[in-house]
């Protein structure tokens, strides 16, 4: 194949966005996909007794090259996507399944494995080697290698139609985010928005070459829209269509899909001898089994419950005082706690937004890393990028030494998904003695500058930055041998730990100090505000607590159980949100059809591990605050056996390492104020 005018062909270092055309990525894919076969036939057809060096570790790093193209397309899929790269993706995840079936289900290959994995504890590997060890025969084994040739015919064919299944998911929810717009022309209709939120709704009117004032349903323009707007018809035009996405009858509908995906899951592990996909999922993550994710869903619902029932009739008392609202609605929600949330603490995002100007909130975050973690950060205008929003960071050590290569992605646009995430470029191995060093990027959707204001963030996007920031340093710190156990590369329930512990830092008066400067007086945030947003953490932590509770109770039931007898999304849902429910149901309305966490996302049978990842970082962030937020003893224990250790040994294990015992719930209920 001539490589000379494919630049993902040729040999590369940082992405190079500006040479790629869309047609070079098949291309470029296929012949990844050959590279790939070619080194595990070198693999299998060796005639020596397998051993970790000549099996193990050059599985471990075969692939390379077909991962850092589809790591460039996947990427892009999600964060400037258009029809011909949705195309790209549908062609592309079949032959991608195939290729991963092919090497989980070759026979020879897997005999070489399991001849490593039985004959491990007679011959000298590390712990990372034996970790490793485990985990390519648990890849195998738990993907079909043991099956008869019938069953690995099945299980192909279960694969192949989950990758499109998932990938429709997502184009679904996308298209249905993308073609719903209300445009506002009287201006009593945007009352009680502020005016960052006016401009901003102006600014996407006029790129539209309309008049007035446009909504989507981008969080950035949403959530502020719910939380501000006094039009209450308006707000529930905007509810309801936000939530009925992927469940309107219509050529995006994903009821089908979340049938056939929830069903296709459970036969896939019922193929492989496990009682579920939860089942088979949790073999893999701390927390082990469905029954002790229940047991402990619902022992924080048990302390949860009362608390989020008594805020909402606080929440329901006010809004009747307030406005005569006899029953509050999902549409009320946001907005009436809000005006609550000021009363009660004076506080609102509009007083605290002009001390978060997002290149602040960034070098805060940078400036956090550095002291905890010996870090530097240091634009560069030299790297190629798909975007020109796109930032780029060079990250080096105390002593100068190249670290990694930081990539950010701040701001919302057509063909970029909603929320937040960290992915990667390129990973971390020491492979030929050389240590090769990642290419992180953090991507979010927040307000734009308008033309009278920089970007300014509310402080739920402030924590939202400083929580991609999180997992972006248990990628920039990776420092194992082997591909694939480094950085993220970790238990699903213990990958949220690293950034869910870095919010912290956000309600510190002493970290606030390093960026939360007024962006027109370049004043320092005053403590009183400060110590409000401390005193305000917990309002109506009961009701959130409830909600996140809610989510992974219903990812469990969509997994943990066989649901082939389920023949009406909306109808399961209802029953598995009754213990969990607080507002009146909206009929038209279903959460399963655009929960793109597990039917898009990685997090089936995982959603559980936000909240668990919260116990991990409550109990965690307590060591900190015992000993100072910037204890450097206890940062350097953190950045030893978390940040840096990626998968090499069992969580449970490193978190001890790191904090001297196992996790105590208590810390979250206390953090939460459910328990003094």
């Amino acid at each position: 194949m001539d490589t000379t005018q494919n630049p993902l062909l040729q040999s590369f270092d940082t992405a190079p966005f500006s040479r790629i055309e869309t047609s070079d990525f098949i291309p470029a894919i296929k012949e990844g996909i050959k590279h790939n076969r070619i080194a595990i036939d070198q693999i299998t057809s060796q005639t020596s007794q397998p051993t970790f060096e000549n099996t193990i570790a050059p599985l471990d790093y075969s692939g390379q090259s077909l991962d850092r193209v589809t790591s460039i397309f996947f990427n892009l899929n999600s964060a400037e996507t258009n029809d011909t790269i949705q195309k790209i993706a549908q062609e592309v995840a079949p032959m991608l399944s195939e290729l991963r079936n092919d090497i989980q289900l070759n026979a020879t290959l897997f005999e070489r494995i399991k001849t490593v994995f039985e004959n491990k504890d007679n011959i000298t590997l590390s712990e990372e080697q034996k970790t490793l060890v485990d985990k390519t025969y648990k890849s195998f084994s738990r993907n079909g290698a043991n099956l008869k040739e019938e069953d690995k015919t099945k299980l192909r064919k279960i694969d192949t139609e989950l990758s499109k299944l998932s990938l429709s998911f997502g184009e679904n929810v996308l298209a249905e985010t993308n073609a719903f717009e209300l445009l506002i022309t009287d201006k009593k209709d945007i009352s009680g928005l502020p005016e960052g939120a006016k401009e901003a709704a102006k600014a996407l009117a006029e790129a539209k070459d309309k008049q007035g004032w446009l909504i989507t349903l981008d969080y950035p323009s949403y959530v502020p829209f719910m939380m501000y707007a006094d039009n209450r018809d308006l707000r529930k035009k905007l509810a309801l269509a936000f939530g009925a996405r992927g469940f309107q009858s219509n050529e995006n509908d994903n009821q089908e899909n979340v049938l056939r995906i929830a069903k296709l899951r459970y036969e896939r592990a019922q193929l492989l001898g496990y009682a579920s996909h939860a089942h088979f999922v949790l073999e893999e993550r701390m927390a082990q089994t469905p029954e002790k994710v229940f047991d402990f869903l619902n022992e924080i619902l048990v302390k949860a419950k009362p608390a989020a029932k008594e805020e909402f009739e606080s929440l329901e008392k006010f809004a009747k005082e307030l406005d005569g609202i006899e029953q509050l609605q999902k549409w009320d929600g946001a907005y009436y706690s809000e005006k609550l949330k000021q009363k009660l603490f004076d506080l609102d995002d509009e007083k605290l937004k002009p001390y978060f100007q997002l290149e602040h909130v960034i070098d805060g975050a940078f400036a956090i890393a550095s002291r905890l973690f010996g870090l530097n950060f240091k634009e560069t205008k030299t790297v190629d990028t798909y975007h020109n929003e796109v930032l780029t960071y060079d990250v080096t050590d105390t002593d100068g030494n190249y670290i990694a290569l930081l990539y950010a992605d701040f701001h919302p646009r057509p063909g970029k998904r909603n929320g937040a995430w960290m992915t990667s470029y390129k990973s971390q191995m020491i492979k030929d003695g050389k240590n090769e060093r990642p290419h992180i990027s953090i991507v979010c959707n927040f307000t734009k500058p308008t033309p009278s204001k920089p970007s300014l963030l509310t402080f739920n996007e402030v924590t939202t930055l400083f929580h991609e920031f999180g997992h972006a340093l248990h990628g920039i710190l990776a420092d194992t041998t082997y591909p694939g156990l480094s950085g993220t590369s970790v238990f699903w329930d213990f990958v949220e730990l690293p950034s869910q512990v870095m919010e912290n830092w956000c309600y510190e008066e002493e970290a606030l100090a390093l960026f939360a400067k007024h962006y027109k007086t370049g004043e320092n945030i005053p403590m009183e505000l400060v110590k409000k947003i401390k005193e305000s953490a917990t309002f109506l932590e009961g009701m959130a607590t409830l909600r996140q509770l809610s989510l992974g109770l219903l990812d469990m039931s969509w997994h943990a159980e066989n649901p082939n007898a389920i023949d009406d999304v909306k109808k399961y849902e209802t029953q598995v949100f009754a213990d969990t429910s607080l507002y009146p149901d909206v009929a038209s309305n279903c959460m399963s059809t655009s929960f793109s966490h597990i039917f898009q996302g990685g997090y089936a049978a995982g959603y559980y591990s936000y909240k668990w990842a919260e116990v991990l970082d409550a109990d965690a962030f307590e060591y900190f605050k015992e000993n100072g937020i910037f204890n450097s003893t206890i940062a350097t224990q953190f950045k030893e056996y978390v940040l840096s250790k990626g998968g090499t040994e069992n969580p449970m294990i490193l978190y001890k390492k790191f904090r001297g015992q196992e996790p105590n719930p208590e810390a979250l209920l206390r953090r939460a104020g459910l328990i003094k």
